[in-house]
């Protein structure tokens, strides 16, 4: 195609790239902001960048062992979740030296393992005996390997990440309610295996009044700003069947991004966004679904798995009134991955220090503390334990969701390709721009510019 075709949607994606702070993974606002030490009085100390989440909070606890056993202190820099991405990879394209370890997310992977910024970690996991069999293969596939699925590994899997779902349980166990359900759709009001469950689901609650108080039937991600939108829609997508490229001819899109499954979906998607979320709900991602179901104002929320713990901890919503349940099916099962490796900084001066972190964090006992503190741990040793669905009432669901997670691009150009497909999606949901098809076509042609333009069509 020419070159200058789409000229409009590259100007506008570039002045986006500019300005925008990416929330590149999952998380909120929330927790520890900036710098703050946990041994300022030992001599060795480095730094770990991430997210200003609750898990960063409960790696803080539990990093106070790796100080205990080696005698290095560890200082922290968490970013809140929509400054991270723009903060970090400011970071480390300029080759910065603030981060030793950086918790960086598994879109970031391919531009940072070919533009150097991260310690290609190898040759130190032959030498240490770790083993990328100790970790559940999807998250070796999506946080640690570039080029996907080959033995170069440029991360551990740290924190492990889908997106899930929770509902009302004491609003589905209402016996009126369960009865009028089962008049309507002649099943019982039960949590949604599939989507069109989910929709009727929805749909039953759209509009009810419970406890006096008007409640709506679902919150979704429909922000256009970072990767909301597409975090959502793809995790209908997925469902039905979407690729994103030929398996066998890398790159090649059509009939595969733009397939009659994926249009399908993509309907489905925007159905469910008209049917049955809050009024106004234009510009929703991670905070906006937590505010809405912890106000009590939907039935269901889709979020990421990282936000549960504390959700089930909540004094108004959480306890016996919240449940679980993993992304529901349509043709197939696929939940969207959410999540990070851990990698050392290739601009650091204390790598060797960063690297004991490493191999300290991979011991099978450290990450079954990880997972008791609040963090979600990718080790086989703490998600194949027989126990493992019995630790928390999420534990299964988070489980099921890993083990059939798909990721985004992970493409050196990832923030272009993740514009488009925000503008796209955002155009056709929200904007009632076109129709399903016509978006996922033009998304095509944005993608084929974007590798044109990488030398790689």
């Amino acid at each position: 195609m020419p070159c200058g075709r789409n000229k409009n949607l590259r100007e506008e994606i570039f002045m986006l790239k500019d300005g925008l702070r990416i929330a590149a993974g999952v998380g909120l606002a929330a927790g520890i902001v900036g710098a703050s030490s946990l041994a300022t009085a030992q001599d060795k100390e480095i730094t770990l960048c991430w997210a200003a989440w609750d898990p960063a909070n409960a790696l803080v606890e539990l990093s106070k062992d790796f100080t205990a056993a080696t005698g290095i202190g560890m200082k922290y820099e968490f970013v809140p979740w929509p400054n991270f991405a723009d903060r970090m990879l400011n970071e480390l394209n300029s080759g910065g030296k603030l981060c030793d370890l950086m918790i960086g997310d598994s879109q970031w992977l391919g531009g940072s393992a070919e533009n150097g910024h991260y310690v290609k970690l190898n040759e130190f996991f032959d030498k240490e005996g770790i083993s990328m069999n100790d970790f559940l293969p999807a998250t070796v596939y999506a946080y640690s390997t570039w080029p996907k699925g080959t033995p170069n590994y440029w991360a551990l899997p740290a924190m492990g990440d889908a997106l899930g779902w929770v509902y009302r349980k004491d609003w589905f166990t209402m016996p009126e309610l369960r009865e009028e359900f089962k008049k309507q759709f002649g099943r019982d009001l039960t949590p949604p295996t599939t989507w069109k469950e989910l929709k009727e689901v929805a749909s039953f609650f759209q509009g009810r009044e419970i406890d006096g108080k008007t409640v709506y039937g679902a919150a979704i991600f429909t922000e256009r700003g970072s990767e909301g939108i597409t975090m959502g829609v793809t995790s209908a997508l997925y469902p039905w069947g979407f690729r994103y490229q030929n398996p066998d001819r890398p790159y090649e899109m059509q009939s595969y991004v733009n397939s009659d499954g994926a249009a399908e979906a993509l309907d489905f998607y925007k159905d469910l966004y008209e049917c049955c979320t809050p009024p106004g709900y234009t510009d929703a991602y991670m905070s906006a679904n937590l505010d809405a179901f912890k106000s009590g104002q939907v039935a269901l929320m889709m979020n990421w798995f990282a936000f549960f713990p504390g959700l089930y901890k909540d004094p108004v919503v959480g306890g016996d009134k919240i449940g679980f349940m993993v992304n529901p099916a349509a043709t197939t099962e696929a939940s969207t991955l959410g999540g990070q490796g851990i990698s050392v900084v290739a601009y650091s001066d204390k790598k060797e220090e960063a690297l004991q972190y490493i191999k300290w964090f991979a011991q099978s006992e450290v990450q079954k503390k990880w997972w008791s503190l609040g963090g979600y741990s990718c080790h086989v040793a703490v998600l194949l334990d027989p126990n493992f669905a019995s630790t928390a009432p999420f534990a299964a669901d988070f489980l099921k969701a890993m083990s059939g997670v798909k990721d985004f691009w992970q493409e050196p150009a990832y923030a272009e390709l993740l514009l488009a497909m925000q503008k796209r999606m955002h155009d056709y949901i929200v904007a009632d721009e076109g129709t399903a098809a016509q978006a996922l076509d033009l998304l095509i042609e944005d993608w084929t510019e974007t590798f044109e333009d990488e030398g790689k069509l």
